[in-house]
Formats: structure tokens, C-alpha cells, sequence
């Protein structure tokens, strides 16, 4: 059972025990997967406990009863269940629990009917009923439903199921019985009862001498073997399923009466497998209950030609009521079976594999009787034989021919072409799925290979190439499990070889991952720069002022002026702008089936208006089947990958570029450049910040995964083995990116934020300081006498341009004051992402988070600020902050400064 089912099963009986509140559904499924052990189903381990609960039970003919019932419909886990249940009677102080849960549950039933019960007073007797009190007491009781006959009860199964099957398939209509065949029943070799037929009882059988009355039965026995009624022994009708029974003439001698009593239960078995012969051979029931009531068919022919025989005999006035029951008594036990198996199969409904399944369990259950174990075992191969024709056709060639909704494997009209599209499509999982009613109980072990077997082949086909297994081998039904298990594991290699090789030769797998991670993990360094400086003033622009066309003709131009141009799959680069940032698209990722999904979906891209750098994202053209790895959720996770390290190396850009304006600035003037030497210095924090960052990222999360990535794919050894190890990448890429948790990813996004708009003040203050510089030049370094005019112009023009420039709020004389409070917003976002980070690495076991706070805190400088801060603020009885717990600093205590 999969950690998903128990939790399931967990929480689903929480609440029906209407349990809140406590520790929890984890804690009781820790307990589960730690101390479960497998149920071994034994027929002595399933009878003790059945005995065991009848004897604790008040009512244990309804228990037994109740257990009967279930067992005839081959309801599945029966036994598993029994005997949980034995369990659960040894311990009494859970039977005390469930006895008071189940009182409180009732008292809380009674309230809500009682509260919610419309109350309502009956007319009296005496007085007249009005129409309008008619119509509303009509409406309270509601209409008198009229039992249907069993015909009619046939004809409703008939059309749900056909129903059904039509609608699975649409595009062809499955053939039916006309109705002809259902309104005559005299073609039914089953008995006429109410029919009117006279029956000559003028002489009562008691009155005849005994030889007589002997001769008469016998002749009447013959009749009711074939489903005929005799004069003296006539058929009940039925009601409902049950078992047919007779009336015999009172009169009759006693001796006589016991032997046709012996007589008669082969009779009724003969009228139940008569009547599910025909019932089943109607098209809607499918292929393996036809098969089924064929080989009932041969059966029930044998049965006919003894009792012709036998009436042979009678005719020459050779059998005798002794030698009639004499000659039937070995086919007592054969039509007693016939008729069990088909009771059973009509209570469970069973079609298709559940048919199989019960067959197969009551060969299993005979094991000690050699002639009903070999009875069943020839219904059950003259069933499997459809069956085992469609599974034949999936695991050896990957198609399926089911119109009746029999074989485990069920297709679902998906197109491929939406994997693609959706997110959150499920083709691989969800176009073929296992219905587990249809698995028969001896392929239950390997339905997982058989589903991914026809799979594997069908996406071969799909592509174009007929694929046929050369190992292909008839498959027969034995009682040797073994058989099977040899026969599938073999298509199953086979299956997974074909499109394996396929996948990683035919269609070059693995050099289009390298090309998605050369371009979405920014593996390609000289494309990005080209990129980055032809596309630099574009993106600069709103998203709605961005022309695509022209993005896609600088892309296709950096991709040619680069190594990139090496590239076979370059042309499949392509560029979109998305419609929100990458918080929002993080989140409504996240939200996916479930309860904020819907809010999300509906909710406006975002309040502000996108740059370009904050919507531009890469797309790949991923061709089938390629995309059954690389399909759209796989693509998200690479486009939030790159859109998280695209903006980073853009604000890295950012912070190199006022770098370069600073060290120009300060050859102008190197004494007005002390003023900015606290600007100098965040710059530089800034930039470590950044670089550390994407180095954590580049060096430590994305590339060795990587080649853990590419290792696990060349070992592979099936497409679902390729799938998990594709889906466990990326995972891993963006858990350790910050990016699966939102907290951390919106205070990393607010540092970027802050480091944006410090490099915006600064490129404005910048030109201040060059031209505050230019004008405070010593006379010394004066251009020659002949030039001084025009140098004498040019200073002019520079006094205009600052005189400009400090009339703007930014250039007032709070430059120092702004730098401040860029520098105490940045500490302080910087400090909560380190103690967020410290929280996470400890408390959530993520250790690669350690790395972070040692590379951004590599000299101890801010766990000094942070521990500095949590004294302050404890002082003032506030909320304490988490100190830092990164690594030990191992160098003395210096806050970094400017290079």
C-alpha cells in the first residue's frame, strides 16, 4: 500500500470516528509504515478468525450469514479484513473506545435527523381529505415504488451496461440481441411457469398402486431434468435469484417421495445454469462470461444426452427410480457446481476479470477434491481465453481491443498534443489506467508490469514503428503462477528495451536535456552575455511596449554569434513573455488542485506592470514523444529555474555596471569620492550578496545534480525509471533554490528588489560626482592657453547640467541619509533571510542551506549584527529573533568593505 492510500485511509476514518483535533493523522501513519507487516491469506488463519468473531458476537448467524454473502460475490480483501476485525476483539480497550465513539456518533445521528425530520399531522380519520392535503401528503410520503420482475430487473442491467459500452465507444455501436429473443420465453430451456399449461391431476397419484406411482415419477422426473414440468412434480416460480424449487403431488408414497427429493436439487441446479447460460450470452455481459456460459453450454449438452438415455431406458421399461437416481447421482456434484459458480457470478455482477478471479479462487479452494478442482479448471481456461487474447494484444504489440469494458487496462480519450499545453496534464499517467475490479486475483502481482508493458509498446506505435515482441507466446491459464509471471517479465524487458532505446538513440534524449540546461540553467556563458547586451535596452521596456518578433531576432543573433551556434536543437530556443511575475507563477504552481487554485486562476496577473526582465522567460519545442519527459510541468520548473537565475545575473549586471561609473567618478574626484564611501561600501555587499548567490546555485545545486541527473539516466532501465529521475532533478533544483518555498523566495526577492533600486539612485547620482569632480579640477591640470575657451564653454554647461541635477529631490543633501536606508533595509531583509535559512537547515533537515549562510556570512559579520539586534529587541520585550545557526566563524569578526 502506497504512503498516498494510508493516508487516505487514515483521514477518511478519522472522520467517520469524527475524531478532531489531537495529534493528527501523521502520527498515526508513522505508526502504520513502521510497524505494518504483511497479511498472508491462509484458509486456517481466515477460518479461526471468522470463528472467533462469531463466538464474540451477540448475532453470530447474521455475522456468518453477512460473511457467506460477501464470500459468494469474491468481494476483495475479505479475509485481510476478517481477521483485522478478530484482532480488534482481543483488545479491549479499543472496543471500549468504539463502543462509546459509536454511542456519542448515534446521539449526534439522532439530534440531526431529529432537527432536521419535518414535522407533519395526518388528517383524522373522520373528516374529508382535501385535494391540496392529498397532494401534500402525497409529496411528504412520496411515490409507492412497485417492485420490478426479474425481466424486467435483466432488461435494466442490460441497458446500463450497454450504455456504458456505447458510450466507451463512440465511434462504433456494439451489436444487440433484438427483443424478440428476451419476450419469447419458450426459448429458454428453463421451466413455463404461470404459463397456463393444464397438467392432467384428475387421478391423484396416492390412488394408484405403487409400481404405477413409481412409473409415473420417473416420467416425470425426465421431464423437470430437461425443464419441463410433470404432471405430479411441478416448478415454484421464482422470486428474485433464488434457487427453484417444485411441489410434489401430497399423495405420493413416502418411500418414493425421499428418492425424488435426491433427485430434484439436480433439477433446480440445471434451472439455475439454464438460466444464466442464456442471461450471460447476451452481448452487453462481455466476452468472458460468453466464453463462460459456452463452456456451460458443453456441459449442459452432456447432461441432455443422459437423460436421453435414460429415457431410452424408460421407454423399454428398464429404469426404475433406483436406477434413475443410481445414473444421476454423479452429475448431482457436477451441476451443483455449474449452478454455485453461476450464483456467485450473478450476485457479484462479475464481468470481465472479476469473473476470472472467482473462477480462479474456487480451482484454488477445491485443491483437495481432483473432480471439482478439474471441473473448474475447465471453466476457467474456456473463460481466460478472451481475456488472455486482449492481454496477449497489449503487452505484445501495446494496442487494446476491449468493447466490452473487461480487461484491466482501461484507455481514456486524452491527446497527446496537451502535454504541451497544460501543466497540469496527465497523459502518461492517466491515458491508460489499471481498474482493479478487472484484475484477475493470479495477475494481481504483476498488473503494474502489464499496464507499463503496453504502454512502453504503444508509444512506439504511436511514433510510426510496428513493433511485434519476439518473444511472443501463447498465454494459457494454470494454477502455476510462475507461468504467467515468466511470460510478462519477458514482454516487460523486451517493452522497456524498444522504447528506452528509442527514446535515448532514436530521438537523442539526452543531448536535448543538455541543450534545455545550456540554455534554461544558464550553462552557456557567452550567449548570455551576447544576449544580455543586445536585448538590454529592450527589456528595459514595459511587457506591453516589447515587440516579440524583434526579441526573437536578437535571440536568433546571439545564438549565432556564439558557441551556441554549435547547437543541433538552437532552433527549438524560442522566447515568451509571461503574463506575471515569478512569485505569482510559484504560487499558483504550488496551489494546483486545491483549494486557493481556483482564487489564482481568476485572479488579475499582477497589480503593477511587468518590465521585460521581470516576464521574460524562455520556451523549448518539445516533439513527440520527447514530450513524455519533457513535457509542460517539466517545463515550468525549467522556465522558474531560469527566470529565478536570469534575474540575479541581471542584477549582477546592475552592480557591476555602477561599479564601473564609481571607479570613473573617482578618477574625476578623488576627494568628494570619500563622501561616498558608505555607497562604496553596500555596493559591495550588494555584490558579494548576488555573486555568492548564483555561485551557491551554479556550483552547488544545479551541477551536481546534473551529473547525478545524467549518471541515473544511463543506468536507467525502463521510461518510468527515466521520468522519476528527470522529476527528482528538477525537484531537487528547486527546493535547494529557494524556490518550493514562498517565505524564502519573497525575502530573497525583496533583497533583489532593494538592490535594483539602489543601483537606480546611484547611476543618478553618479553623473553629480563627475561633474562636481570636472569643476573642481586644480589649475594645474588646465588644458593649454589656445584651448581655454572652448574648455571655459564646456564648464559652463557642466554648472547648468548639475545645477539641474541638485534641483531634483534625489540630489539634495541627503545623499548620506538615502545611502543609510538603503543600507539598513538591505541588512535587514538580508538578516531575516539568513535566520530563515538557519531555521530551515535545522528544523526541516535542509543541509545544503548551511552552505548559503557560510558563503554569505563567511566572517561571522552579520551573525554579530543579528544576535546584536535580538538583544536590542529583547530589551524592549518584543518578539525575539531567531539567532543565526550557521556554521562557526572561523576568522575574526570584520564587517566587509569596499574593494
Amino acid at each position: 500500500m502506497s504512503e498516498f492510500r494510508i493516508h487516505h485511509d487514515v483521514n477518511e476514518l478519522l472522520s467517520l470516528l469524527r475524531v478532531h483535533g489531537g495529534d493528527g493523522a501523521e502520527v498515526y501513519i508513522d505508526l502504520l509504515q513502521k510497524n505494518r507487516t504483511p497479511y498472508i491469506t491462509t484458509t486456517v488463519s481466515a477460518h479461526s478468525a471468522k470463528v472467533k468473531i462469531a463466538e464474540f458476537s451477540r448475532t453470530p448467524e447474521d455475522f456468518l450469514k453477512k460473511y457467506d454473502e460477501l464470500k459468494s460475490k469474491n468481494t476483495r480483501n475479505l479475509d485481510p479484513l476478517v481477521y483485522l476485525l478478530s484482532k480488534l476483539t482481543e483488545d479491549r480497550e479499543t472496543l471500549q473506545y468504539l463502543q462509546q465513539n459509536a454511542k456519542e456518533r448515534a446521539e449526534l445521528a439522532a439530534a440531526a435527523a431529529a432537527s432536521s425530520t419535518p414535522s407533519f399531522s395526518a388528517p383524522a380519520a373522520a373528516s374529508k381529505i382535501s385535494m391540496q392535503e392529498l397532494e401534500e401528503l402525497r409529496k411528504q410520503l412520496g411515490s409507492v415504488a412497485v417492485a420490478p420482475t426479474v425481466q424486467q430487473s435483466l432488461e435494466l442491467t442490460r441497458k446500463m451496461l450497454r450504455d456504458k459500452q456505447n458510450k466507451k465507444n463512440s465511434g462504433q455501436r456494439l451489436p444487440v440481441f433484438p427483443a424478440w429473443v428476451y419476450e419469447r420465453p419458450t426459448l429458454v430451456g428453463d421451466f413455463l411457469t404461470g404459463s397456463g399449461v393444464s397438467t392432467d391431476t384428475a387421478v391423484p397419484i396416492g390412488s394408484l398402486p405403487l409400481a404405477s406411482q413409481e412409473s409415473a415419477v420417473v416420467e416425470d422426473l425426465l421431464y423437470v431434468l430437461v425443464g419441463v414440468d410433470g404432471r405430479y412434480i411441478t416448478a415454484q416460480p421464482l422470486a428474485g435469484r433464488q434457487s427453484r424449487t417444485f411441489l410434489l403431488d401430497p399423495s405420493l408414497d413416502l418411500s418414493i417421495r425421499e428418492l425424488v427429493n435426491r433427485v430434484l436439487p439436480v433439477a433446480a441446479s440445471y434451472s439455475t445454469v439454464t438460466r444464466f447460460i442464456e442471461e450471460k450470452s447476451s452481448f452487453e455481459y462481455g466476452q468472458v462470461n460468453h466464453a463462460l456460459a459456452a463452456a456451460m453450454r458443453t456441459l449442459v449438452k452432456e447432461h441432455l444426452v443422459l437423460v436421453t438415455q435414460l429415457e431410452q431406458l424408460q421407454r423399454q421399461g428398464l429404469l426404475s427410480l433406483q436406477k434413475l437416481w443410481f445414473y444421476v447421482q454423479p452429475a448431482t456434484r457436477t451441476m451443483h457446481i455449474l449452478a454455485s459458480v453461476a450464483s456467485s457470478v450473478d450476485k457479484g455482477e462479475c464481468v470481465g476479470g472479476s469473473t476470472l478471479s472467482l473462477l480462479h479462487d474456487r480451482s484454488v479452494n477445491y485443491t483437495g477434491d481432483s473432480q471439482a478442482q478439474e471441473l473448474c479448471l475447465y471453466l476457467t481456461k474456456a473463460a481466460s481465453v478472451p481475456y488472455f487474447e486482449i492481454l496477449e494484444k497489449w503487452i505484445y504489440r501495446g494496442t487494446i481491443n476491449d468493447p466490452y469494458s473487461e480487461f484491466m487496462v482501461e484507455e481514456h480519450e486524452l491527446r497527446k498534443e496537451k502535454i504541451q499545453e497544460d501543466y497540469n496534464d496527465k497523459y502518461w499517467d492517466q491515458r491508460y489506467t489499471v481498474v482493479q475490479r478487472h484484475i484477475p486475483s493470479f495477475l494481481q502481482k504483476m498488473a503494474g508490469k502489464v499496464l507499463s508493458t503496453g504502454k512502453y509498446l504503444n508509444v512506439v506505435r504511436e511514433c510510426g514503428h510496428d513493433v511485434t515482441c519476439p518473444v511472443a507466446k501463447e498465454v494459457i491459464y494454470t494454477l502455476k503462477e510462475r507461468a504467467y509471471v515468466e511470460q510478462i517479465e519477458k514482454a516487460f524487458n523486451y517493452a522497456s528495451k524498444v522504447l528506452l532505446d528509442f527514446l535515448m538513440e532514436g530521438q537523442e534524449l539526452l543531448a536535448h536535456l543538455r541543450s534545455i540546461k545550456r540554455y534554461f540553467l544558464m550553462d552557456q556563458g557567452d550567449f548570455f552575455v551576447h544576449f544580455m547586451d543586445l536585448t538590454e535596452e529592450e527589456l528595459k521596456k514595459p511587457v506591453d511596449d516589447i515587440t516579440p518578433p524583434r526579441l526573437e531576432a536578437l535571440l536568433e543573433l546571439a545564438l549565432r554569434m556564439s558557441t551556441a551556434n554549435t547547437d543541433p536543437f538552437k532552433d527549438d530556443l524560442k522566447i515568451e513573455l509571461m503574463p506575471h511575475d515569478l512569485i505569482t507563477q510559484l504560487l499558483r504552481v504550488l496551489a494546483i488542485e486545491t483549494k486557493q487554485e481556483k482564487a489564482l486562476v481568476h485572479a488579475d496577473p499582477t497589480e503593477l506592470a511587468l518590465s521585460g526582465l521581470e516576464a521574460f522567460s524562455f520556451d523549448y519545442v518539445v516533439k513527440w514523444p520527447l514530450s513524455l519527459i519533457i513535457n509542460r510541468k517539466a517545463l515550468t520548473r525549467y522556465q522558474m529555474l531560469f527566470r529565478h537565475l536570469f534575474y540575479c545575473k541581471h542584477v549582477e549586471r546592475r552592480l557591476c555596471g555602477v561599479w564601473l561609473s564609481n571607479k570613473a567618478a573617482k578618477q574625476h574626484s578623488p576627494h568628494g569620492a570619500q563622501g561616498f564611501a558608505g555607497a562604496f561600501t553596500l555596493r559591495q555587499r550588494m555584490l558579494n550578496f548576488v555573486q555568492n548567490m548564483q555561485c551557491y546555485m551554479m556550483f552547488e545545486v544545479l551541477e551536481p545534480t546534473w551529473h547525478v541527473l545524467e549518471k541515473s539516466l544511463r543506468s536507467a532501465s525502463n521510461i518510468d525509471d527515466v521520468l522519476g529521475h528527470h522529476t527528482s532533478f528538477l525537484d531537487t533544483c528547486l527546493k535547494d533554490c529557494m524556490l518550493t518555498n514562498p517565505e524564502l523566495l519573497k525575502v530573497f526577492s525583496k533583497l533583489m528588489s532593494v538592490c535594483v533600486m539602489f543601483t537606480n539612485c546611484m547611476q543618478r547620482f553618479t553623473p553629480s560626482m563627475t561633474l562636481d569632480g570636472e569643476l573642481g579640477r586644480p589649475a594645474l591640470e588646465l588644458p593649454p592657453e589656445a584651448e581655454w575657451a572652448e574648455e571655459r564653454t564646456r564648464r559652463e554647461r557642466a554648472r547648468k547640467r548639475l545645477a539641474e541635477h541638485v534641483d531634483t529631490p534625489q540630489l539634495a543633501s541627503s545623499f548620506e541619509a538615502t545611502i543609510s536606508k538603503f543600507d539598513k533595509n538591505f541588512s535587514a531583509h538580508l538578516l531575516d533571510l539568513l535566520a530563515r535559512l538557519s531555521i530551515y537547515s535545522t528544523s526541516d533537515c535542509e543541509h545544503g542551506m548551511a552552505s548559503v549562510i557560510s558563503r554569505l556570512d563567511f566572517n561571522g559579520f552579520y551573525a554579530e549584527r543579528l544576535e546584536r539586534l535580538s538583544a536590542e529587541r529583547s530589551q524592549k520585550v518584543a518578539p525575539q529573533v531567531p539567532a543565526l545557526r550557521g556554521p562557526p566563524a572561523p576568522a575574526p569578526r570584520v564587517a566587509v568593505t569596499a574593494q
